[in-house]
């Protein structure tokens, strides 16, 4: 006799499917949340050290920055200097003019002439004093003009004032003090 299974089978099938479905849906489920969660700590990991590469960037500019404004500091500081220098280069340079300027007046002092006062800014330089006569002013004014180191003699005033029993001019005369550089540069064109 053949056997014949009247048990519900299909009903039976049908609860392991629907099981065996359910176990595999949460499986997925658990799995699709375990790769959400996996891929959100990924990129938070990444987006970290992105944050801190860009902090240590922020860092070393902010460093450079300092460094350029040393920099800076130091060439304004370079630029003060080498100006000091090239004034003390240039006094140095003009130290003998002077001593060649009171040699130079000295030499071409004619008799009867007698400086009172002696003035200079600059290359300019004002003449005071006192002469014999007004024609000796002249002679003091050509040997200015013949002078290698000064030049461009202009009277301001020659007055004639009687002292004692004698009479006198006093003068004022401006002249400019030749420069050693001058020269040079009157001779480069």
């Amino acid at each position: 006799m053949p056997r014949i299974n009247l048990l519900p089978w299909r009903e039976e099938e049908r609860k392991t499917r629907q099981r065996d479905f359910g176990v595999a849906m949460a499986g997925g489920v658990v799995a699709a949340v375990a790769a959400v969660l996996l891929t959100m700590f990924a990129y938070s990991q990444m987006i970290s050290n992105q944050e801190e590469r860009n902090q240590r960037l922020t860092n070393e500019i902010a460093e450079l920055q300092k460094s350029i404004t040393e920099i800076d500091g130091l060439e304004r500081q370079k630029e003060r200097l080498l100006a000091r220098m090239e004034i003390i280069e240039q006094l140095q340079k003009s130290r003998p003019e002077i001593v060649h300027l009171f040699d130079e007046i000295a030499r071409q002092m004619p008799e009867g002439v007698y400086l009172t006062g002696l003035k200079q800014t600059g290359s300019r330089v004002e003449v005071r004093g006192v002469a014999q006569s007004s024609t000796r002013v002249s002679a003091l004014m050509r040997q200015i003009d013949s002078s290698e180191w000064m030049e461009d003699p202009e009277v301001d005033r020659v007055e004639t004032t009687q002292s004692g029993a004698s009479r006198q001019a006093e003068f004022v005369v401006y002249l400019k003090q030749e420069r050693e550089g001058d020269e040079d540069m009157e001779m480069a064109p």
